[in-house]
Formats: C-alpha cells, sequence, structure tokens
C-alpha cells in the first residue's frame, strides 16, 4: 500500500461561504460566462467552420461551438486539396446527439447555397472548382457545389478529347457558361478558361507568321479533306492535296495523330485566324527529279491512280501523273468507257505521246504497244476473203461488224441475203453474234471494211432463172401483207409479190394473209431479184382459153353452113331456066343479106 501525503488545506478558503451554497453560484456563473464565449447556432442552419483536424475517413470541423463537428470525407471528394485550416461551409443538423457529438453535413450546406452560387458565377464570371463525377452521352457529369452539371466533350479542351475517362475523378476549375432555370440545368466549361490564355499565345504566335517560314507542329486532328496542326496555340490546316505530290485518298496514309512534323506557311487571311500549310513544299517537286532523257515514245510503267470515262490518270512516279484517254487504250473505234479496260489500283505500262515539262504534264497510250492492223490491211484482209465477224451495231442501211479489234466494216442490208426482202438488220441478226464475212472492198484511208454474207453463197437467182419462169405456176403462202399488195412465199424461201388485183379469187372474194394458193409468174427479173405473181391470172388464163376455143368451133362450124348453102344455089342454078331467072335473082339477094 502506498504511503499517503499529507497536504494541508488552504488557509484561506472560506468553508462557511461553501457550505452555505456560493460555491454554485459561483459555479454557474463561470459557466455563464463560458457559454458567452460560444456561437449561438441553430439546427438546419448553414454556417461556416475551420478544418481543425482530417484523416482518410472524416474531416473535424470547428463551427466556435462547444464541440466540434466530424464530417465524413467522401462529402469532400470533390476538394482533395482540403486541408486544416480551410474554411468550409456546414449544415447543422443536430447539436448534440445521445452522445453529445455535434452533427454537421457539408454536403447539404453546399446544395443549400448551390443554386444561388451557381446563378452568382454565371453573372460574375467566376471561375469555380468542380469534380468529375463520371461520363455520360455526349460529354461528362460534374459536382458543382453540389449540383450535377453537365460538361459538354467540346467544352473539355480547346483541342479533340480522344479518352474521356481520363477526367473522372479529376477537380477541375470551371466556367457557368448556361443555366436553365425552369429545368434546373448547368453547363460548365473548362475549355472557357484556357481559350483567353490561348488567344493572348495565339496573338504573339501569328504576329511573327511569315509566308514560307518553316515550323514545327503536332498531328491535332485529321479528317478527310485534310490535317490540322498545332503549332504551339495556334492551328494551321495542311490540305491533303498538300500533303503529297502524289494523290492521297485518306490523310491517314501520310500522317498520325500527335506525329510532330515540319511545315511550310504557304498563305494566311488579313486576320491571320486561317493558316494555310504545306507538307509536300518541303520536298522538291517530282517533275523536277524526272529522268531528264525520258522522251516521246519512250514506254513507262506506272499505276492507275484516277478513272474517269474519258480515260485514266497513270502515276509514273509520286507525283508525276500522264493521262491514257479512252481513245488511246484500243485500236478500236467503237465508244467506251475507260473502266472497260483498267481499273484504280492497276500496274500498266504504257507509251508517251506526249510530253511537256514546263506545264508538267503528259498523254500516255496502250494500244501503240500493239500495232496497227491496219498497216497491213490489204495483206490479213484482202477482198475477197472469208471471215468470222462479231455484230455491234445496227443501222437502217446495214450492219457494223468487228473482224478484230480496231478493225471494222460495215454489211449493207442488201448484202445479208440473196432472197430475203429484209427490212432492218434486226431482222436477220443481233447485237453480239458472229456472222461470216467476205471482204467486198477496203478504205483504208477511212479504216472500214465493205462486207458481204450472202455472197458466201453462190447467187440462186441464176437457177431460179430457168424455175420461175414467166407463165410457170407455184404454190405459194401469203406471208404478209400490204397496202400495195402481198409478199409470197415460194419454194426454196423465195419471195415474190402480188398486187390486189391479182389476189381475187375466183369466187370474187380477196385472199388473206396465211392463205396457200396457186400462183402465176407473170414477171421475172434476176437484176432486181424481182418476182410479180398473181393469183386471179390462173383462173382467167383458162376462162379466156375456153373463151377462145369456142369461139373458134362457132366459126368453124358456121363457115361449114355457108359452104353447104352455095353448094345449094349453084346446084339450081344449072337447072334453071330462062323462066327462073326472077326468082333465082331473089335468092341471091337473100343469101346477100344474110352475110
Amino acid at each position: 500500500m502506498s504511503d499517503l501525503k499529507n497536504i494541508a488545506p488552504l488557509a484561506d478558503f472560506d468553508w462557511d461561504s461553501y457550505e452555505n451554497g456560493a460555491a454554485n453560484a459561483e459555479k454557474a456563473s463561470q459557466e455563464a460566462a463560458y457559454e458567452g464565449t460560444l456561437n449561438k447556432v441553430n439546427e438546419r442552419e448553414v454556417v461556416d467552420g475551420t478544418v481543425i483536424a482530417l484523416n482518410k475517413r472524416e474531416v473535424v470541423v470547428n463551427i466556435g461551438y462547444k464541440s466540434d463537428g466530424v464530417i465524413p470525407m467522401n462529402e469532400f471528394r470533390y476538394n482533395p486539396d482540403i486541408k486544416v485550416g480551410d474554411v468550409v461551409e456546414v449544415y447543422i443538423e443536430n447539436q448534440e446527439d445521445k452522445k453529445g457529438q455535434l452533427i454537421l453535413s457539408h454536403k447539404k450546406a453546399r446544395a443549400t447555397r448551390a443554386w444561388d452560387r451557381i446563378n452568382a458565377a454565371l453573372e460574375s464570371e467566376e471561375i469555380i472548382k468542380g469534380y468529375v463525377k463520371c461520363r455520360t452521352k455526349g460529354g461528362m457529369i460534374v459536382d458543382v457545389f453540389g449540383i450535377e452539371a453537365f460538361l459538354p466533350g467540346s467544352q473539355i479542351d480547346v483541342k479533340p478529347i480522344r479518352d474521356y475517362d481520363i477526367f473522372v475523378g479529376k477537380t477541375m476549375e470551371f466556367k457557368v457558361v448556361k443555366i436553365n432555370q425552369e429545368f434546373k440545368n448547368v453547363v460548365v466549361s473548362h475549355k472557357a478558361l484556357i481559350e483567353a490564355e490561348l488567344e493572348a499565345q495565339k496573338k504573339e504566335i501569328i504576329s511573327h507568321l511569315e509566308k514560307g517560314q518553316v515550323l514545327e507542329g503536332t498531328v491535332k486532328n485529321i479528317t478527310s479533306y485534310g490535317v490540322f496542326i498545332d503549332l504551339g496555340g495556334v492551328d494551321g490546316l495542311i490540305h491533303i492535296t498538300d500533303l503529297s505530290w502524289g494523290r492521297v485518298s485518306d490523310p491517314k496514309e501520310v500522317v498520325e495523330l500527335d506525329q510532330k512534323l515540319n511545315v511550310v506557311i504557304l498563305d494566311f487571311d488579313d486576320e491571320k485566324k486561317r493558316i494555310a500549310l504545306g507538307l509536300k513544299q518541303l520536298t522538291p517537286h517530282p517533275w523536277d527529279a524526272l529522268d531528264a532523257n525520258l522522251k516521246v515514245g519512250d514506254k513507262v510503267k506506272g499505276k492507275v491512280v484516277v478513272m474517269a470515262d474519258y480515260g485514266a490518270f497513270i502515276e509514273i512516279a509520286p507525283g508525276v501523273e500522264g493521262l491514257i484517254h479512252v481513245s488511246e487504250m484500243s485500236w478500236s473505234q467503237h465508244l467506251r468507257s475507260a473502266q472497260d479496260f483498267m481499273k484504280v489500283g492497276d500496274e500498266v505500262e504504257a507509251v508517251i505521246l506526249t510530253l511537256d515539262r514546263e506545264e508538267r504534264k503528259m498523254s500516255l497510250g496502250i494500244k501503240q504497244l500493239k500495232a496497227d492492223p491496219w498497216e497491213n490491211i490489204e495483206a490479213k484482209y484482202p477482198v475477197g476473203s472469208k471471215h468470222t465477224a462479231k455484230v455491234r451495231n445496227f443501222t437502217n442501211f446495214g450492219v457494223f461488224v468487228e473482224i478484230e479489234e480496231g478493225v471494222d466494216g460495215l454489211i449493207h442490208i442488201s448484202d445479208l441475203s440473196w432472197t430475203k426482202k429484209i427490212k432492218h438488220p434486226s431482222e436477220f441478226t443481233q447485237i453480239g453474234a458472229e456472222i461470216e464475212v467476205q471482204v467486198l472492198e477496203i478504205d483504208k484511208e477511212n479504216r472500214r471494211l465493205s462486207l458481204g454474207h450472202k455472197q458466201l453463197e453462190d447467187n440462186p437467182w441464176d437457177a431460179f432463172e430457168g424455175q420461175f419462169t414467166v407463165d410457170s405456176i407455184h404454190e405459194g403462202k401469203i406471208i404478209e401483207m400490204l397496202d400495195k399488195g402481198a409478199v409470197v412465199s415460194l419454194e426454196q424461201g423465195v419471195e415474190g409479190f402480188a398486187t390486189p388485183k391479182h389476189l381475187v379469187k375466183e369466187d370474187g372474194s380477196q385472199a388473206q394473209l396465211g392463205e396457200t394458193l396457186q400462183f402465176k409468174v407473170i414477171e421475172f427479173n434476176k437484176e432486181s431479184k424481182r418476182i410479180i405473181l398473181s393469183h386471179s391470172r390462173i383462173y382467167e388464163d383458162v376462162a379466156r382459153a375456153e373463151a377462145r376455143a369456142a369461139k373458134k368451133e362457132a366459126a368453124a362450124a358456121k363457115k361449114s353452113t355457108k359452104k353447104e348453102e352455095t353448094a345449094t344455089i349453084q346446084n339450081k342454078a344449072a337447072s334453071t331456066t330462062l323462066g327462073d331467072i326472077d326468082g333465082l335473082a331473089a335468092l341471091k339477094a337473100q343469101l346477100e343479106k344474110g352475110e
């Protein structure tokens, strides 16, 4: 057991007063004095407090009350830089809980004052802090004074943002740019804070710009029409045509994002807000480096870079192109599209037709790689020679055919068939079909052959001359009715013609289309290949023949009767006496009258 120390009582302590309650009065006085030093606070009120301690979980805030309040640290996540001594606004939820603890909320305090502060910030263009909570469609959600505000993707930075997620969880500075009072919507911008600073930098940079100046820049954005370059606070555009001396279909073929490269200033407007940049201009023009020995007639190889109906552009070196016109792609004279011969990306060989180094133009041809088929046309396709051709086109007067590429000919409609009367070539053949031909004539100057098809067979009209003689009768079928008559199909494919009056049948009716009848040849012309027919002439000739026979028979009978009468008279005259003279004279007069 430890020793107890004897402590002497205070010599001047007034025990009597203590016993009479004076001590309690003094205590109450002291408590009143202490209460007077504390702030008077009311519940559900917002006041300012001072951070006196903090850790990862909690923040201790003194508001001048007899106890301090403890607030969860997550209510300050929008402000990760909070520290001891900072003044924060708090909402008094309860002056004392069961444990006598002052209950405060920073989150509710911010929400209570938020709308007034947001409106004040918009009016005064105040720079405020906000906590980026999460991504949303088209931008981010930002906690500002406890209110969820919208930060559009275009307002995050002056340059396009490719990864929004890197901003989530960050506290950043913003300006309020728009408030919808009706729907309580707030839009903030971070870009607006840096634009003013960049504008000052931009003015400084562009004040020193000069045409022809070479600067280093960074690829900021790539579009279908060009590349935007960040020159250190000011942007310039390299148009797609200024990226390379060669043709570029996609700028991404030449540059990539964030790439650093040297560019030359080509032009800018009076206010120097639009700056045109060039990349290809930093290298010599390919035409200047073109082989000095290259000349017309030389063969070159290249790649098809652009196609058009009228021709193809061939790149024989980056930035050096030549045009192959469609007329120089084939010896054929048929109108065709260049796409029939080649396509973009094809590797082709061609011959230089023209070369203008000053104008940086050249024309090329590929048909020149083959011999001109008309050079030795007489030897290859002599008159009388027979060939197979392809039908290319029709006209009313004939058929255009191609024997080989570049060698065309015309078969006149009259040279298609010996026997058929052809009104249009489409009745005889069709486009794309093959047809046998014989060369009749060569027109080298106009590069055209006169051809025939019927000449491949003997002229049947030589034989027809002995078969379809005038007055010969043949069976025929009416195959076509015309205003002037009918076309009649005879044996061996021969066609004749009969006028309407020769189509009248014996009963008086008119012959109709499709009828098969007997026809008599009334005219044959080998030179014009014409046979004129008649159906009515058959029965008309029979009738005439019968009439002639009957007339002849009647004449013969009459002649016989006259002879008999004459003999009778002569006999009577011989036996007549002088007394009968008057009677004989009367008989003679009677006979003469009868004749």
